[in-house]
C-alpha cells in the first residue's frame, strides 16, 4: 500500500482516510499533551492486509510530529504497539503495554 492521506478531523476527534470511497478512522481524545487512541474502525470493504498497519503507522507519525504522547486504549492499536517496539518511546512515563 502506498502513502495514505490521513486527515486529523479535530471536530469529530478522529484521524481518517478514504480508500476507494470507504472511510477508515481512528477515534481519539486528547488531554495534557497525550492522545488517547480509543477506537479503530476499518470498513470490511477494505481488504488489503497491510492497510491497518499502514494506517496506524501514519497516525502515529502525525502524533509524533506534534511531539505528543500516545495512549492506546483500543485493543487493536495496543496490540500493534506491542509488536512494533520502535514506537515505545511515544508512550507516557509509567504506561506499559
Amino acid at each position: 500500500m502506498n502513502e495514505l492521506e490521513i486527515k486529523d478531523n479535530s471536530f469529530l476527534r478522529q484521524f481518517e482516510t478514504r480508500v476507494d470511497g470507504h472511510l477508515a478512522k481512528i477515534e481519539y481524545s486528547s488531554q495534557e499533551r497525550k492522545v488517547f487512541l480509543t477506537k479503530l474502525v476499518i470498513p470490511e470493504e477494505i481488504t488489503d492486509e497491510s492497510f491497518k498497519e499502514d494506517f496506524i503507522k501514519g497516525v502515529l507519525h502525525q502524533i509524533q510530529e506534534k511531539n505528543l504522547r500516545v495512549v492506546p486504549t483500543s485493543p487493536q492499536i495496543a496490540g500493534f504497539l506491542r509488536k512494533n517496539r520502535q514506537y515505545k518511546e511515544m508512550l507516557p512515563v509509567g504506561i506499559r503495554i
